[in-house]
């Protein structure tokens, strides 16, 4: 069975490659972190389709190529201080932690923050930490960070996280655009007030729910 995940992890890097991913940190990151391990067990078999799947309280784990879209737009290096909002069942975290130095997480759903958590220990992330509560709030302990990726989609891009990203660092979010959808962002900080924002790609995401 171990073989067979195998395969098909294989073979779901090779399609993602082909539709233009070419970080090759991000690429060697999904063929090692076993996507299978980050799915509910009656979705295994489905696990390395290029698709969303449910993992519980209304949370996805994410398409694979808009992963990997969102990893290599955050230009992450071996020496980055990385914060992923909406860790849902950690894969992103995970495949996060094979490129950066330290990824902080935060997940407002306890189970799925526990599970996740225990997850990364027991496959042996230790760069990792999952923190359970208000995502919108992000992670200011842990502050400054070289790159944000946030998991769910915002009406606007709480304030509080901004401030957390480091001065050239980037924040990749999906950001509602009313009956337009979804937009992938790169928001670059240039200066204490100063934004760079790109529109990546159109996206479908969970909602982003906190205070703010």
């Amino acid at each position: 069975m171990t073989s067979d995940f195998t395969r098909s992890r294989e073979r779901m890097v090779d399609l993602i490659a082909s539709r233009g991913s070419r970080d090759e940190r991000v690429l060697a990151a999904m063929r090692e972190v076993p996507r299978e391990l980050f799915v509910p067990p009656h979705m295994q078999d489905f696990a390395h389709e290029d698709a969303p799947l449910s993992i519980g309280e209304g949370q996805t784990i994410s398409q694979p190529t808009i992963v990997a879209m969102m990893i290599e737009a955050a230009e992450i290096g071996p020496g980055s201080n990385v914060l992923e909002v909406g860790a849902g069942s950690g894969y992103v975290v995970a495949l996060l932690s094979r490129i950066a130095r330290n990824v902080y997480a935060i997940e407002r759903h306890r189970r799925l923050g526990e599970a996740a958590s225990e997850r990364l220990a027991r496959l042996g992330y230790a760069n990792a930490e999952i923190r359970i509560g208000d995502g919108s709030k992000g992670r200011p302990e842990a502050a400054p960070f070289d790159a944000i990726l946030v998991s769910a989609a915002a009406a606007e891009m709480p304030e509080t996280i901004r401030q957390q990203l480091a001065m050239g660092g980037r924040l990749i979010v999906p950001v509602d655009e009313d009956i337009a959808g979804q937009a992938l962002q790169r928001i670059t900080r240039r200066g204490e007030d100063d934004y760079d924002v790109e529109t990546l790609a159109k996206v479908q995401f969970v909602p982003l729910v906190g205070e703010g």
